[in-house]
């Protein structure tokens, strides 16, 4: 489409050039002149009615120059799910001259993130991300080239579903003691959940020693490198996303990129050290397994530069340990707002596993109302509801509307995991039994649209590199955590309990946090028996 669509482009230009200097030969003759003006209009006319552009998805019409722009703000999933009942399906936005679509239907999403991957598997050029904080080295924010080709190979090699089974004894080993931090100490239990996810995220890449404190300087450091790149990679954080050209300006002009240049030298250092450390590990006969050690024992076959190996790891942390402790978040609001839900999960662990042994990856399979409550935490609340998004590579048309080249493609994750027609029509509610057939197993049906049950891992070639590790992650917390401990709200002195506000959020760019975490539930709202 894109090329028969730019061809009478190229034949108006030469027709306006070809009447233009008519026009300007005849001005001496009053009808030629007005015959030249004439034929422009015409010209001008046709080219608006044969324009593509007049073909783009519905939207709101946004204001003049700045377009949509202002509207790009936080809670953006909420304010496009809201569109979606005046617009449909795919939603055009203008900010400052940048189109940008928006999917609300997995329908269109599949068929444009998935299907058509070659034309949508790019990222937006994020100046600060991209070009300056990782110089193209972070996998989940690189453009569509052949570094990122490698690096996700040995990603997919490194995450696969056979692969992450390597780790099963650690992660194991992490939700045992997230299980006996939370006994010890329920008041903390979300800085129980983001030390426990740092730790089995740096033991899996680097073979670091289990953390037991959030302030071993190595997790300081690493969780200030994830804040400060979740943050600068949501859509209008900068306004250098919406206008490119600042990117020139000097560094001393402007701190933006003086502290993301400082940013990417800090930050190869630390990765740096840590590859090192795996690297003299591996060589001393180490036989803790590590990504990073792998990587450096394949590197003939995985063709990684020693910069494309130390910015390897970077990539993969942020994608798991923030994302997975603020699932794990999610997860315990919901053990508070819907406490049917958690004696199911216990009745399920008390008939396979009993109480004489702690569950393990040999339960999976006899454990399905468990596993439904990992998809269905994903898809309830999931942390990234608007994915990371891509970009199209060329003009393209979906069912009659036009799709420039250069187009930002939002997929509104948060929308589509609330689609009645997939989930039923009480979406807004934690259900795992939503997963079940008639017989407890897990229904079939969901893996036909996605093969998780939900659609928080994104699409196609960009999709999430590690949701296998995540899913095991998950599903082994939340089996030891429920098999040691029952969680309660808070009572008042009425005994009545304390009410729970479920749509409160902190949004911190990429990732969004329940808002109970910093509000008077996260040191009084928690009991654990």
């Amino acid at each position: 489409m894109s090329s028969l669509s730019a061809s009478p482009f190229r034949l108006f230009e030469a027709l306006k050039s070809s009447l233009l200097q008519l026009w300007l030969k005849a001005q001496d003759h009053g009808a030629l002149s007005v015959g030249a003006v004439l034929g422009l209009m015409v010209l001008y006319a046709t080219r608006y009615l044969t324009s593509p552009y007049r073909k783009l998805p519905p939207g709101p019409r946004g204001y003049p120059i700045v377009g949509n722009l202002f509207e790009m703000t936080s809670g953006q999933w909420l304010k496009f799910a809201k569109w979606h009942k005046k617009y449909g399906d795919l939603i055009y936005l203008n900010a400052a001259g940048q189109s940008v679509v928006v999917i609300n239907s997995r329908n269109v999403a599949v068929e444009l993130l998935d299907r058509r991957g070659a034309i949508y598997s790019d990222r937006p050029t994020n100046v600060i991300v991209d070009n300056i904080m990782s110089r193209g080295l972070l996998i989940g924010f690189a453009r569509y080239g052949e570094t990122w080709r490698r690096m996700r190979r040995a990603a997919n090699e490194g995450f696969s579903k056979s692969s992450v089974k390597t780790f099963y004894e650690t992660q194991i080993t992490e939700a045992v003691l997230l299980a006996s931090d939370l006994l010890v100490g329920p008041a903390q239990w979300d800085q129980h959940f983001r030390r426990a996810s740092a730790s089995l995220t740096l033991s899996v890449l680097y073979g670091y020693p289990t953390l037991r404190s959030e302030q071993d300087h190595v997790l300081v450091a690493i969780k200030d490198f994830a804040d400060r790149l979740f943050k600068a990679a949501f859509t209008g954080a900068h306004l250098v996303h919406f206008f490119p050209w600042l990117r020139h300006l000097p560094s001393s002009l402007a701190k933006w990129k003086r502290d993301a240049e400082a940013w990417y030298k800090q930050d190869t250092a630390m990765f740096g050290g840590l590859l090192h450390m795996a690297e003299a590990n591996a060589a001393k006969g180490d036989d803790h397994q590590s990504v990073a050690a792998t990587l450096v024992r394949e590197r003939e076959k995985n063709r990684l530069s020693s910069i494309e190996r130390t910015w390897f790891g970077g990539t993969m942390y942020v994608g798991g340990a923030d994302t997975s402790s603020s699932q794990m978040a999610w997860w315990m609001l919901a053990m508070l707002a819907y406490p049917e839900t958690q004696a199911l999960a216990h009745a399920e662990l008390d008939a396979v596993v009993g109480r004489a042994r702690l569950p393990t990856f040999a339960d999976y399979p006899h454990l399905p109302y468990i596993r439904a409550m990992v998809k269905e935490a994903m898809r309830w609340r999931p942390v990234g509801p608007l994915g990371v998004p891509h970009r199209s590579t060329e003009d393209d048309w979906y069912e009659g509307k036009f799709i420039p080249k250069g187009t930002i493609c939002i997929a509104n994750v948060w929308h589509m995991n609330r689609d009645p027609e997939l989930f039923g029509k009480n979406t807004e509610h934690f259900d795992p039994g939503r997963y079940l057939d008639a017989n407890g197993d897990i229904a079939s049906g969901f893996s036909e649209f996605k093969e998780q049950g939900h659609f928080a891992y994104g699409f196609g070639r960009r999709n999430c590199i590690g949701r296998h590790m995540a899913d095991n992650s998950l599903f082994i917390n939340i089996a030891i955590m429920l098999w040691a401990s029952k969680i309660e709200g808070k009572k008042d002195a009425s005994g009545k309990l304390l009410p729970l506000d479920l749509d409160r959020w902190v949004d911190i760019g990429l990732v969004v946090l329940a808002k109970f975490i910093t509000s008077r539930y996260a040191d009084a709202n928690v009991v654990i028996l």
